[in-house]
Formats: C-alpha cells, structure tokens, sequence
C-alpha cells in the first residue's frame, strides 16, 4: 500500500483552504466555476458523512473587483473597505452554489485571539459542530475589515492550520495555484516525509498577486500541523475536481506526511499560539524535555522578551534551536531572578512562602 493511499484511507474529519487566485479570475472577481466544482466535490464528502471545514480567502480581491481596483491597496482602510464588500459577495455564491445540494453555507469570521484565548476557542470549536451537524458547510475567514494586525501579518495558511489542529482533523488540504511543492527543476515532490532544510532551502520566496501567503507560509502551516500529527496535501485550486482526486490517491499535489505522534487537544491548542517570548535552556535540561520531564528553574540559562505567568513561550537550546513550547508559571521579570535556581530556592529568590516547583510543567509542554 503506497503512502498516499494508507494516509487517506478513512478520513473522518478535512479541513480545505482554498487561496485567493485559485478562487478567482485573472482579470478579477470570482471564478464561479471554481467555486461552484469546489462546492460540489465538498457536498460529495459531506453526504459520505465526511466532517468539512472550509477556510476560504478571496474576500478583499473579489471587493477589490466589485469595487473597480486593479491593484491591491496600500491603505489599510481601503483593504478594509475591499474585505467588507467582497464578504457578502463571497458568501451569496458559496451559499447559492451549496443550495443545489441542500447544504448552507455558515459564515465565521475569525481573529488570532479567537485561537489564543482559551473560552473563545472552544467556543469556536463548539460552533463549527453545530453548523456540520445542522447541513452546513462552515466556511471561515479572516476578519479582514476589523484586524489590521491580520491583513497586515496574517494569513489563511496559518489560520486553516489552527483550525486543523482545534478540529482534531485528519487531514489538512492547502490549495492554491501551483501544482505542489516543486524542486529546483520545477518537478512536484510527490511526498515529503520530514520538514528539513532541504525542503526550506528550495520554497521560492515569491507571494500571490491578491493574496497575502506564498509556499513560505504553506510549508510553515504543513509544520504545524505535521507536528500535530495530521498530513497535509498541497495541490492547485484550479484543476478540476482537485479535491475528489486527491482523495482517490492519483498522484498528484504534494503529501505531507505527518509526524509520529498525534498530540492531545490540549498540546494542540498550545500550539496555536504565537509565543510570548523565549525560555534559553542548557543542554542537560533539553535532555530531560525530550524524555518528556517538565522543566525545572535550574536549567534555564536566560529569558528572550517580556511575557506573564500562564503566556505560552518556546524553549530552545543553545546551538540546537528551538525545542518546544509550553505555558509557563513565572513571568519573564521573575525567571530572570530564579534561572538556574534550584527549586527549593525559588521561594526565598521570590520572597514567597511557597512556588511552583517547575517552570513548565510536562502536561503544558510540546517538543517539536
């Protein structure tokens, strides 16, 4: 049995993000054709009792075309502008193109906090169960016209990653308008199992014309969820019934294969955050993290940013680079008083009665 065909024999649970050129025209405004073969091979899985979650881009380029933009704004209110109109106009043809199978079409509009705060994330969650148990296709987007720090930073890759991970999906499909990840002869890899330099060393740095991703940003959601334990498989929009192909095994896209581990809900959504800043450890603590033991004040060698008890930082090792990631008990202003403490003398160090005995706990902590 090929790779492809045991990684997506049984698949319960897809999430599938689709790019803004693969959704729309090059002159401008909506491919209906697209969306309307997406949405068909999307109610095919779904009536197959499939759970589908589709992360959709494409609100501020077909805003722009509504609203006679031929480039894409530099003023932030203008981006915002296009993202409010190109909304409603996206979510009439989903819903239009999901009516002929009698699916609905359930709009959620999300920000980097709705991930990051804990109540807000289930809630999210909770939200995407109702409407696939209601016959409808969730269908979520940046909400471009409110987060300048989303248009400015963000992108649908990262955001159909972290959905990836709070659904416990079993697969994370990215299109876009490339056949795959191609190699330096312009070959599509047709499986990549580790996530290495080599890898890194041949994505091309170029970003879509009306979007705001590229393969950069692709290959570190494909890290993310990787890490997480799901594959991902990157394939081009634009190519007919992409999605039932996909699925069927033919050889095409790239497969990502996914890590040995699958992580818990909990690790799961400590690795939706962006970290708060960086925990420096020494080569004995970073041999205890991997043996799945919780770090201790004694082998922190130093602190990289500004961050509170209960922030999510990384941990990384001199010379080795980043380790993990996990919630940490102590602020930055205190780690820089008890590193390299033992634990019995954080309390004195800290001028309290009792502390944590640990910086992070193993049950807070995920090793990449």
């Amino acid at each position: 049995m090929t790779d492809r065909v045991k990684t997506l024999t049984g698949l319960k649970s897809i999430v599938v993000k689709i790019g803004s050129n693969a959704l729309t025209r090059s002159e401008g405004g909506l491919d209906e054709n697209i969306l309307i073969n997406l949405c068909s091979n999307l109610a095919e899985l779904i009536q197959n009792r499939v759970s589908i979650t589709l992360v959709s881009s494409g609100a501020i380029s077909t805003g722009m075309h509504q609203l006679g933009l031929r480039v894409r704004p530099k003023r932030m209110s203008m981006l915002q502008a296009a993202a409010a109109v190109g909304q409603y106009v996206l979510m009439s043809h989903f819903a239009q193109a999901l009516h002929r199978y009698h699916l609905h079409a359930g709009q959620i509009l999300v920000t980097r906090s709705d991930f990051e705060d804990r109540t807000r994330y289930l809630n999210l969650r909770n939200c995407i169960d109702a409407l696939q148990r209601s016959a409808a296709l969730p269908i979520i987007n940046e909400n471009d016209a409110v987060a300048v720090d989303e248009i400015r930073f963000g992108d649908n890759d990262l955001i159909a990653a972290h959905v990836t991970n709070l659904v416990g999906a079993d697969l994370l499909i990215l299109l876009s308008v490339v056949d795959g990840l191609l190699d330096k002869n312009n070959q599509v890899l047709s499986v990549v199992h580790a996530m290495d330099d080599q890898v890194a060393s041949i994505v091309r740095p170029e970003k879509s014309s009306r979007g705001t991703g590229g393969m950069g940003s692709k290959l570190i959601a494909a890290g993310t969820v990787k890490t997480a334990g799901r594959p991902v498989l990157i394939a081009n929009g634009k190519t007919p019934d992409i999605i039932r192909k996909l699925l069927q095994g033919e050889s095409t896209g790239t497969l990502i294969m996914p890590g040995k581990k699958r992580l818990a809900a909990w690790d799961r959504w400590i690795m939706t955050h962006q970290p708060s800043g960086i925990v420096h450890v020494d080569t004995g603590a970073a041999a205890a993290l991997r043996k799945e033991k919780s770090l201790l004040a004694k082998g922190v060698v130093g602190v990289t940013g500004i961050f509170s008890a209960g922030d999510i930082v990384e941990i990384a090792e001199s010379g080795s680079g980043v380790l993990g990631r996990g919630k940490i008990k102590f602020s930055s202003e205190e780690m820089n008083k008890i590193k390299g403490l033992a634990s019995a003398q954080i309390p004195a160090a800290l001028q309290r009665e009792k502390s944590p005995e640990c910086i992070i706990h193993k049950d807070d902590l995920v090793m990449f």
